[in-house]
């Protein structure tokens, strides 16, 4: 069984914090991109959401510029896993990073982990497995079955870095006073007001039928989300919400977003 750890303070005569960055691997994160993003964020704008928050590049490059501060901030994702590992990398970081330093990057050590019962995990329990997992699976994908049951093989990686303290105490840093949620991208319409501004980071349409991934969650993500999400970007829109969008360049994207402004850029 995971073990548990007595919360641990921190030494304020310590190392300085590193920069805050993604503490996850998330497929389609947006590292490589946030020059180009960066340099389409509004000059101005009230509060800041993500509705599919994932590996939370942008959010991290933002923070260190600090350009969110004073402002709100509200982070979602329909991933209850990936929310509940935020909290408790912002409420009991040093109780994490004790319990991931005793995992282990071995096979079998894997596969009993990944069988774990989520309901008889505590919180800390929980994100400790779901980072643990992240880092060791293969090409550090987050896959379920329609049971909604986590599925991704071991990764067979020589080395591994399951716990990378100073990435998660940064992270902590950066995550204070943020709301973070489990919601659907629809409830942002809601959680907005005039002048925000949305950065959506959707799954991709599928360049072709094999590079499809709509496994993220039990439900997929389909041509109907994406035809939702196009709706509620052109509602935001009208009332005076600012929107950056990031997407594949497929015809389903261009048709999708035709009568709205498209920049095309490149990306492995």
């Amino acid at each position: 069984e995971i073990g548990e750890a007595s919360e641990l303070v921190t030494d304020p005569n310590a190392a300085p914090i590193a920069p805050a960055r993604p503490f996850v691997k998330w497929a389609g994160g947006k590292r490589q991109l946030l020059p180009d993003l960066l340099h389409r964020i509004p000059h101005n704008f009230r509060h800041y959401h993500e509705p599919f928050v994932g590996g939370g590049a942008l959010f991290f490059a933002l923070t260190e510029q600090k350009r969110l501060e004073s402002k709100a901030v509200r982070l979602t994702d329909i991933n209850v896993e990936l929310i509940n590992t935020y909290r408790m990398v912002r409420d009991r970081v040093e109780t994490l990073i004790a319990l991931l330093s005793t995992f282990k990057n071995d096979e079998a050590f894997y596969y009993h982990i990944r069988s774990l019962d989520l309901q008889q995990l505590d919180s800390v329990q929980r994100a400790a497995r779901f980072i643990f997992l992240n880092k060791t699976c293969f090409n550090g994908l987050f896959r379920e079955n329609r049971k909604g049951q986590f599925n991704v093989p071991f990764g067979h990686y020589k080395q591994a870095q399951i716990c990378a303290p100073n990435d998660l105490r940064a992270a902590s840093r950066a995550l204070r006073g943020v709301c973070l949620e489990v919601a659907s991208f629809a409830d942002i319409e809601a959680a907005s007001q005039p002048g925000d501004f949305v950065y959506c980071d959707p799954p991709y349409a599928p360049v072709s039928r094999t590079a499809s991934f709509t496994a993220y969650n039990g439900g997929g993500f389909g041509d109907e989300d994406q035809q939702k999400l196009a709706d509620v970007v052109r509602q935001l829109g009208q009332r005076g919400v600012q929107v950056l969008l990031s997407n594949s360049a497929v015809p389903l994207t261009y048709a999708l977003y035709r009568d709205l402004h498209v920049e095309e850029v490149l990306a492995r």
